[in-house]
């Protein structure tokens, strides 16, 4: 299974960035397998604000997501990501939100991760963070 982070979906909508954007929307085009992980929903409908001056609103961040919804299965946290989320914390000295959306790939099944923010010191836990922007 795959998924994408924040950035890559942000990246799909920002015309400052046309090489990661062509990446990014390429990439999402060929998604196979994919879920959508809820932390990533979230950041995605929150950061989607900065791109408002550039002609990305709100509404069209919301409007990908029920267009996704026909074809990703969307991953919520349990009490059991939680869990994960602070092993990761304290084995690999990393920020809550990035070991978070690592444990809710752990916890699910997810075996590649696209993501520019993730390292990929978590390879050892059988999920490859792949950059897709090097």
């Amino acid at each position: 299974m795959n998924a994408p982070d924040t950035n890559i979906l942000i990246y799909a909508n920002d015309s400052r960035e046309p090489v990661k954007r062509k990446i990014a929307l390429n990439l999402l085009a060929d998604l196979d397998d994919a879920v959508l992980l809820w932390q990533v929903a979230c950041e995605y409908i929150a950061a989607s604000r900065k791109l408002e001056k550039f002609g990305f609103t709100q509404k069209q961040a919301f409007g990908d997501l029920a267009l996704l919804e026909n074809s990703w299965t969307i991953v919520f946290p349990t009490w059991k990501t939680l869990q994960k989320a602070e092993t990761l914390i304290s084995r690999y000295s990393v920020s809550f939100w990035d070991a978070l959306i690592v444990a809710a790939c752990l916890e699910n099944g997810v075996t590649r991760l696209y993501s520019e923010d993730i390292g990929d010191f978590f390879r050892a836990d059988n999920l490859e963070v792949i950059n897709p922007f090097i």
